[in-house]
This record gives structure tokens, C-alpha cells and sequence, in this order.
């Protein structure tokens, strides 16, 4: 049996769980769990990340940092694109197959000892996200990793992610999203993030809403942790576009850090940037150690974030972009307009039914305005996707012109319609975004020959 199929087939036992959108508000299998194994989220130290947008990128650019200051990485994010193995991360790259395969094997024994108890005492069995939660933490732990970088999947105070206490939490920027799970206000949402602030911890959060930012800073005096905000105590100080990204200069808890190129766009990964340098000194000094500006230089040289505002074709320009709400819209339409010198932009994008497609369309039109000529509608191969011709008949009742709309269901059909409607007129500086979910992304990024991240 090779490692592919292996992979394959821990995966398919993974999915005949409960679905990743279906979440259990619970912790107390996962420190049972963690009990039975020993602990291993207790094995190293945790930087936490939780918030609405920028979690991922955020992961990747500490993760870098702590690379280049030479330690060992675990990273663990959600979703993966390709691979599920992308999930588990070890010094910046997926997880090998044969210890995915091998660690989930010794595991699997102890889960079905929780799964058991659970079922004894009414309750579903270990879900799918709680499981390779628990894989993640195990794989750290037998590596083993000097530090781990851990995403939060959705929320925070029952988040499977938050049996890790972290060294250091990171709270991204903070807006609607998963209303119907977290609250429809985003202080309501910022109660759920703010679980992951512990005591012996330190917070670091970018810049928020006034009503959320006050209930991180409320959580944080509770527990007696240290705090800082982007845009009081650190921040961007300068970004210039350049060619692949942007040069930053960065105030950040202990220095300032000039000249930091960063090949990802937009003002938002700026941010991000400035919060994972925040992050770094927190984590390295307390925030009162300044960090090496040269080695922080060559560590963001080398982040990526595959699925956000990644080029993956030129001529025409193809790029795709996650952007699964409205805020990561707007700042994804910002960046677009400031980084590329597009004269027209054929969009293609297909959004989940848990999603609010209504607000996420209404969004995409007023940012892009006269830029986006054409719209096609699809969708992923996700049972979760809405109809192709649902979103359209949303998108004319918001008043898109119907002239400029297209309906492809397949989604290699509605990008080759998209490429064809670029290079109309032999219009040079025409491009395509393919964006809405995580699922048509990452789909495309697979049809467009990117597969991994």
C-alpha cells in the first residue's frame, strides 16, 4: 500500500465523521483525549491564533520568523486546498505521508476509547476537525517541535484548537463572519475569539472594532496578561508597492524594522505582517527584546499564502483569492486595484450556502465598481456550494446587469469562459479573479496546475 493511498484512507475515516462545518461547542473530549495521550499539548509552547480574516497568513509569516531564528516549527491551519496534510505543517512544509499515516495509527486506539465514552453518555463521537486537531498535536509532539503555531478553527472558548494554552495569542482582525454560530455583532464574536487568552499568557491583537477591541482588552486585565494593540503600541509605519508585493517598515513592541520586503499584497498583509512581528517579540522577549532586522528581513522574504491573491497564470493574468466574507472582500478588492494594472477584470466566483452570499456579492460590486466588467457564476464541487444559477438570480436582484452575467456550473468551464473574456479585444491588461470560497479556490488552483501549498 503506498503513503498517497494511506493519506487517502485515514482521510475518508476522517470524513465519515462529522463534517468540518458542524463543530462541537465542547472541550471536554479533547482534554480527555489529550489525557489518554499523555498530553501533547503540553509537549511545547503555543502561539494561538485566532480571529475573522488573516489567520492563515499571520501562521505562515511566525512561522517564518521562528524558522529564520532557528527553531524547530509545527504549524496547524485550516482548510487545506490540495491535501490534508497541508493542515499539519513541520518546519514550513506538510507533514510526510508515512507519519501522518504512522501517528494517526497509534492514536487511533485512544480515540476510539473517547468515541466509546461519548457514545455511552449520548454524545456524537469525535468529529472530524476535533480529530485531526488531536493528530496535530500529537505529530508535534513527536517530532518534536521547539514552538507551534496553532489556527484556531472556528471561534475560539470551544474551539478544539484552545486545549492549547498559548505562550502568546494573536487575535486577527475581527469582523462578521459565522454569524449564525458566534453572534451577529462583533463583540459577541470577540467574547468567543477572547477564549483563547489565558493566564501566563501575553495578547497581541490588530487593530479592531471599538466594541470588540474592548472586550479582548477586558479579558486580558481578567486573567492578568500583558496586551497590545496595533495601531497604540505597534503598527505599519510605511508600505510602498513593489514588484512581487511590498516594502515595509515596521514599528513594532521593542524596534523598528526597515525594509522589510514582502512578496504578499495589499494593505491587510501589511498588517498581518506588523502583528507577526508583535507576535515574535512577545514571544522571543516579553516585547521588550528587539529582534535581528536582518534575519526578520529574510524570513518574511520567503512567505508565501497560497489561495490569497496568488497569481497562478499570466496571460491573461489568472489570480485566485479565499476571500469567504465581506471584509475579506473589500481589503481583497483594495489590494487588487493598488498591486495589478488591470483595465478590465472578468470574475469568477462561487460561494458556500452558510456564507452571507447576499452581503459577500453586494461588496464584491461596490469595490471593484466599473472595474469588474463580467461576472460568472459557479460552484465547487462542495455539497455545501450554493447553485451556480442561485447566486445569479441573487446577483440581478442586487442589480448586476444581466448582459454581464454567466452562468457555468462546472468550474474548468467557467474559467476557460472567463480567459476567453479577458483576451477579448486583445485587451492585454484584461485579468481574471476566481474568489468567493475556500472550496472553488482551491479547485482552481488544481485545475491551473498549483496543486500544494
Amino acid at each position: 500500500m503506498s503513503d498517497e493511498f494511506s493519506v487517502e484512507s485515514v482521510y475518508a475515516e476522517l470524513l465519515g465523521r462529522a463534517p468540518e462545518n458542524k463543530m462541537e461547542p465542547r472541550l471536554a473530549p479533547l482534554y480527555r483525549a489529550m489525557d489518554v495521550l499523555g498530553e501533547p499539548n503540553k509537549a511545547y509552547p503555543i502561539i494561538h491564533i485566532t480571529g475573522t480574516n488573516g489567520k492563515t497568513s499571520t501562521a505562515r509569516m511566525i512561522e517564518a520568523g521562528l524558522r529564520a531564528h532557528g527553531l524547530s516549527t509545527g504549524r496547524y491551519t485550516s482548510p487545506h486546498l490540495s491535501k490534508v496534510t497541508e493542515r499539519i505543517s513541520i518546519d514550513g512544509a506538510p507533514v510526510s505521508d508515512e507519519t501522518f499515516v504512522r501517528i494517526w495509527d497509534e492514536i487511533r486506539p485512544y480515540l476510539e476509547i473517547v468515541d466509546k465514552e461519548l457514545v455511552a453518555d449520548g454524545q456524537p463521537r469525535l468529529t472530524y476537525f476535533e480529530c485531526l486537531t488531536i493528530l496535530g498535536f500529537a505529530i508535534f509532539a513527536d517530532q518534536p517541535v521547539d514552538v507551534a503555531v496553532v489556527e484556531v478553527g472556528l471561534g475560539g472558548i470551544t474551539d478544539a484548537t484552545n486545549v492549547g494554552d498559548g505562550q502568546v495569542s494573536v487575535i486577527t482582525p475581527i469582523s462578521l463572519d459565522h454569524t449564525d454560530l458566534l453572534g451577529d455583532t462583533t463583540e459577541d464574536i470577540a467574547y468567543e475569539k477572547a477564549g483563547i487568552i489565558k493566564p501566563g499568557g501575553f495578547l497581541v491583537s490588530a487593530a479592531q472594532p471599538v466594541d470588540a477591541a474592548q472586550v479582548l482588552l477586558d479579558k486580558a486585565r481578567e486573567v492578568g496578561v500583558p496586551f497590545r494593540f496595533e495601531g497604540v503600541e505597534f503598527g505599519v509605519e510605511t508600505r510602498s508597492v513593489a514588484v512581487g508585493g511590498q516594502v515595509l517598515t515596521v514599528q513594532g513592541l521593542a524596534g523598528r524594522y526597515e525594509d522589510i520586503l514582502l512578496p504578499l499584497h495589499g494593505a491587510h498583509q501589511a498588517e498581518n505582517a506588523a502583528v507577526a512581528v508583535a507576535a515574535l517579540e512577545a514571544f522571543f522577549g516579553g516585547g521588550e527584546r528587539e529582534l535581528d532586522a536582518d534575519v526578520l528581513r529574510e524570513a518574511f522574504g520567503t512567505v508565501s499564502s497560497p489561495g490569497r491573491l496568488e497569481v497562478v497564470r499570466t496571460a491573461p493574468t489568472i489570480i485566485v483569492d479565499a476571500a469567504h466574507n465581506p471584509d475579506g472582500i473589500r481589503v481583497s478588492a483594495e489590494a487588487l486595484q493598488e498591486s495589478f494594472n488591470f483595465t478590465k477584470l472578468v470574475v469568477v466566483i462561487g460561494i458556500l450556502k452558510e456564507k452571507d452570499a447576499e452581503e459577500i456579492l453586494r461588496q464584491l460590486k461596490d469595490s471593484l465598481g466599473d472595474l469588474a466588467e463580467e461576472f460568472c457564476f459557479t460552484q465547487s464541487n462542495s455539497p455545501r456550494a450554493i447553485p451556480a444559477g442561485e447566486l445569479a438570480d441573487l446577483a440581478v436582484d442586487l442589480g448586476f446587469g444581466e448582459e454581464n452575467l454567466h452562468i457555468a456550473e462546472k468550474l474548468d468551464d467557467a474559467i476557460e469562459w472567463a480567459v476567453e473574456r479577458a483576451e477579448s479585444n486583445d485587451d492585454l491588461a484584461g485579468g481574471v479573479l476566481v474568489t468567493g470560497s475556500i472550496t472553488v479556490v482551491a479547485e482552481a488552483r488544481i485545475l491551473l496546475g498549483k496543486a500544494g501549498a
